[in-house]
């Protein structure tokens, strides 16, 4: 009797799993270039804290305001009494928040750049989007993105006050 020659079990399986190996390590590789989680995750958590305070200003009937530096961004509310803006610190929802590692935001009202830096030392706290309790909001874009990466996503306001995210696309560049 001729032996058949072949490939053993434990050969194939061998070969299976090398190739498994590879096809995973392809796929996280390529998942993990096209999407950057914390950029969409802080971008729809700023979309839904601008809709709470929207909402909010028109229960209350207290004008709200939103404040932005390169890297963090605050809520403000206006005291009518003193005629005074001041941080919006009475729910802890609406604290100031800094953003993750690497992200910025860009400002644009009513089509123009706005220059965002920190307030200075006594200088009164002034809001760049304004949130209206009859539910107007000023027009603007507020861009979130990752220095070195060309993915950004962008809240922006439209004539009726609705905002709107316009996250990455998946597999863009």
């Amino acid at each position: 009797m001729k032996h058949a020659r072949g490939f053993t079990l434990i050969e194939i399986l061998v070969v299976v799993v090398i190739i498994g190996l590879l096809a995973v390590g392809a796929v996280l590789a390529i998942g993990t270039t096209k999407r950057d989680d914390a950029l969409e995750t802080e971008a729809q958590r700023l979309q839904s804290l601008i809709d709470y305070v929207r909402e909010h200003a028109e229960l209350t009937t207290r004008e709200f305001g939103l404040g932005c530096e390169g890297d963090r961004y605050r809520f403000l509310a206006f005291d009518p009494r003193r005629g005074l803006w001041r941080v919006a610190e009475a729910e802890d929802i609406l604290r100031e928040r800094t953003l993750p590692v690497g992200l910025r935001i860009r400002l644009r009202i009513e089509g123009r750049e706005v220059l965002l830096r920190p307030p200075k030392e006594k200088e009164p706290l002034q809001p760049q989007v304004m949130l209206f309790s009859n539910g107007d909001v000023t027009p603007f874009e507020l861009t979130l993105g990752r220095e070195g990466s060309p993915l950004q996503a962008v809240l922006a306001s439209d004539d009726e006050g609705v905002v709107t995210l316009t996250l990455p696309k998946q597999g863009a560049p």
